[in-house]
């Protein structure tokens, strides 16, 4: 289950941090209790600020869990999100299970900006994660309208620019399965640029064999930079520990 309170200030610089105040006492420490007296399975769930994602092993105790939040948030004046609040069934053995009763495929959600899909099934399940389409053409509208303020900037000033943005991006969105969107997103860039340049001046001359290694030099290439989920809760789960070999 994915799910958002409403009736938080979106946008405000101070929401995050008054969400994860008030919701360690609403939300976490009130479902630390709940997994343990009403659940038999396994029960994980992963919040950062009022956007939050819930996994149950069995279905049921996701729609009881659903309800006893409603009712919990309902006590703090808190409601869960009626548009970005629902149950999915999701994971290794979902799309074998829909096949059983005639369904599609498993639904995918988004979360922190990544679509997540799931591909495969039982050991062959493989967890994909893209960048949401609309984040990235945000993101690539908010840098073309950067890149125009910046059009009379050297040309060492905006590739300087453009590879920390670039950078930036990567950092963040840089997960295994996600680089077709990594590759798009520098060759929006490079495309943007080479417009900018091009209005800078009726005479500009500036041309696209001119313009590949400008953005070789400064734009990075994509790479994955972040490990598969998997590989990153295995160390957590070794930290502090001997090394079983």
């Amino acid at each position: 289950m994915d799910g958002k309170p409403g009736r938080t200030p979106q946008g405000a610089t101070v929401s995050p941090l008054l969400a994860n105040l008030y919701l360690h006492h609403v939300l976490d420490l009130w479902v630390h209790q709940w997994r343990k007296r009403q659940t038999r399975g396994d029960v994980v769930i992963v919040r950062y600020a009022d956007d939050f994602v819930v996994g149950f092993q069995h279905r049921r105790e996701a729609e009881r869990f659903k309800d006893d939040l409603r009712a919990r948030l309902r006590k703090f004046g808190l409601e869960l999100h009626p548009e970005k609040t629902r149950l999915i069934e999701f994971g290794r053995y979902a799309l074998a299970r829909r096949r059983e009763r005639g369904l599609g495929k498993p639904e995918t959600f988004s979360f922190l900006g990544l679509t997540h899909i799931g591909e495969g099934q039982g050991r062959d399940f493989v967890l994909v994660r893209h960048t949401e389409k609309r984040r990235l053409r945000a993101k690539l509208l908010e840098v073309k309208a950067q890149l125009k303020r910046r059009r009379h900037d050297s040309i060492i000033e905006q590739g300087k620019w453009l590879r920390s943005v670039v950078g930036g991006f990567y950092a963040y969105h840089a997960v295994p399965t996600n680089i077709y969107a990594l590759g798009t997103f520098r060759s929006e860039i490079g495309r943007s640029w080479y417009k900018t340049l091009r209005r800078r001046s009726d005479k500009d001359r500036t041309t696209w064999k001119r313009m590949a290694p400008r953005i070789d030099r400064w734009l990075p290439r994509p790479r994955v930079l972040h490990p598969w989920p998997v590989e990153r809760f295995l160390v957590r789960m070794a930290h502090g520990q001997p090394d079983p070999r």
